[in-house]
């Protein structure tokens, strides 16, 4: 039997108790918590910027670079793999941490136990567990397409037919039941703790994992649009971040996520008749 945490209540105790818990991140007192991973969200977003300028230079001995370099060059695939994978690795954490932020911050604000620092920290990074999974079968994605020279220019984008069929495609995941249940977990931070309640530092990491599952169920498809918009295009990954934030916090049930879906879906087929 799992040892509860002290304080924490279970079963119908427990229940009644998220039902308690604040919800909104003005009436949890963790501001800390929440700044700091919006300030590795923009620490991010900074390497990001400073990537996609490197790749459009392509000069230079610094860092970014050499990873930049790197990425031109799929006939090398360890250091391609590497370079992308931590590319990848970074977009995830810039992309997703505005959009988890909501879920931390309820999970801090109904956690009862001493350890509260490290279980936040622990549930964070079962999160960012599972989306570096993800982002490692997208950097092998990349490769391959890359190395098949299905992607082009600094941006490493694909032809303008492979990107409408991926339009289509993520538009028609976006109407899916598929879509619609894993977005509503992901719309519900008191429901999925009430489901997926598990406790001590382990159960934090568990949560964050499977929340991290439900989150890449709800939006790799968009991910993959990177490659339509182009891989290291920074303007993509901001228009993808505030759709899925937006999917996430706007009311009105699955609208926020079917709207984008039909116009995925336009986008879609006017560029391929514009091929």
């Amino acid at each position: 039997m799992r040892r509860r945490e002290a304080g924490v209540p279970s079963g119908v105790r427990r229940a009644e108790h998220l039902k308690r818990a604040p919800l909104s991140l003005a009436t949890v007192r963790q501001g800390a918590a929440g700044a700091a991973l919006l300030a590795i969200s923009a620490v991010s977003w900074v390497f990001l910027i400073a990537s996609e300028r490197a790749m459009a230079a392509m000069s230079g001995t610094g860092l970014i670079d050499r990873l930049m370099l790197a990425m031109m060059q799929p006939s090398a695939m360890l250091p391609y793999l590497a370079a992308t994978a931590l590319m990848w690795l970074v977009m995830m954490v810039a992309m997703m941490v505005p959009a988890v932020l909501p879920m931390v911050m309820v999970y801090r604000g109904i956690y009862r136990g001493v350890d509260r620092g490290l279980a936040t920290a622990s549930f964070v990074s079962g999160y960012f567990a599972a989306w570096g999974a993800f982002a490692l079968l997208a950097a092998l994605g990349q490769w391959w397409l890359h190395a098949q020279g299905l992607l082009y220019g600094m941006r490493l984008a694909a032809s303008a037919q492979v990107a409408a069929v991926l339009f289509v495609v993520a538009g028609l995941y976006q109407l899916s039941p598929f879509k619609e249940a894993c977005l509503a977990r992901c719309r519900s931070p008191l429901g999925f703790f009430m489901a997926d309640w598990r406790d001590g530092l382990r159960g934090a990491f568990a949560m964050g994992a499977r929340h991290g599952l439900y989150c890449i169920g709800c939006c790799w498809l968009l991910m993959v649009l990177m490659f339509a918009g182009g891989a290291m295009s920074v303007l993509v990954m901001a228009a993808l971040a505030a759709l899925i934030v937006a999917e996430r916090l706007l009311p009105g049930g699955p609208w926020p996520a079917r709207v984008p879906g039909v116009a995925l879906i336009v986008l879609g087929t006017v560029t391929w008749w514009q091929a």
